[in-house]
């Protein structure tokens, strides 16, 4: 199981968005299971797992509440013109251009877009071997920019198998980002890689709920570790909730939630259900449990 999971949030469209995803990726994308909650603050929740291109993802329907931004985008590195072009028309479908689809000092064939749904992804040509098809990119921009590195250099402090692996930064007379700041990092999470940069202009949005990450747990050990090391907002602290020093959301699970949450038995599932939404962080001896009606 994936370690890391990037999670987003959706009002009623998790499923309908996951199956347009899937289709437009084709090779190793599918949706890997669904599982419906009821009697929420949302009402009925669908949580949806999915792959694409054989990387995990879930999504929620779970209220009109968080909106996608591009402070959080998915890169899509492709080996040939024709990939690029065939992936962008399929996003693009009622979506909206960021950065048009062209040539550029940094690829021959990039673009940057927000689909029907809001979420951005850069679909980038590359001339290297592709290990990860699809990367996290996280843009620090308002009041934390110019702390990408500070916030990597935190991230590779926390994670196991971490490493802050390349940097570029701005140079002098690319205002208004200041000298040395981040134009460019990669970084590892747990085998994962990401990708961030500082941007200094007006763009007018920042982190939110709408997209996080979610850490699955091996056990209640690993589920302190990482509340304590993440959460530093004591009042975004709910149902495995956090929020880390730059805003970012984190969802701090145990493993064991994802094999207890497919049941085909409503009853258990609704114990579950109740009791999760009662905690901040996770307890898992309580939601197996809630879970076995003890």
């Amino acid at each position: 199981m994936q370690k890391i999971i990037p999670h987003l949030w959706y009002d009623t469209d998790a499923k309908e968005a996951a199956e347009f995803y899937v289709s437009a990726f084709g090779d190793n994308s599918k949706i890997t299971n669904i599982t419906t909650l009821h009697n929420t603050p949302s009402g009925d929740t669908d949580i949806v797992s999915f792959a694409l291109a054989g990387q995990d993802f879930m999504a929620i329907n779970a209220g009109p509440y968080f909106t996608f931004n591009p402070s959080v985008s998915f890169m899509v590195h492709c080996r040939t013109t024709e990939e690029v072009d065939s992936l962008w028309d399929r996003l693009f479908e009622n979506g909206a251009a960021l950065m048009p689809l062209g040539s550029y000092p940094f690829s021959d064939r990039y673009g940057w877009l927000q689909d029907k749904y809001g979420l951005s992804w850069q679909i980038m040509l590359i001339d290297q071997e592709i290990t990860q098809k699809i990367t996290p990119s996280l843009l620090f921009t308002g009041d934390i920019c110019g702390k990408a590195e500070e916030a990597i250099n935190f991230y590779v402090s926390v994670f196991n198998q971490a490493s802050f692996d390349a940097k570029a930064r701005y140079e002098k007379g690319e205002e208004p980002d200041a000298e040395g700041t981040l134009k460019f990092a990669a970084f590892t999470l747990e085998g994962k890689k990401f990708s961030a940069m500082d941007s200094a202009h007006a763009h007018g949005f920042s982190f939110n709920e709408a997209i996080s990450f979610l850490v699955n747990c091996d056990n209640q050990e690993e589920i302190d570790y990482y509340w304590e090391k993440l959460s530093a907002v004591p009042e975004a602290e709910q149902c495995g909730w956090v929020k880390d020093p730059y805003g970012f959301s984190w969802q701090v699970s145990p493993k064991k939630m994802d094999e207890l949450m497919q049941t085909n038995d409503q009853e258990k599932l609704a114990r579950l259900t109740k009791a999760f939404l009662k905690m901040k962080k996770f307890d898992i001896e309580e939601l197996e449990r809630a879970y076995n009606g003890k």
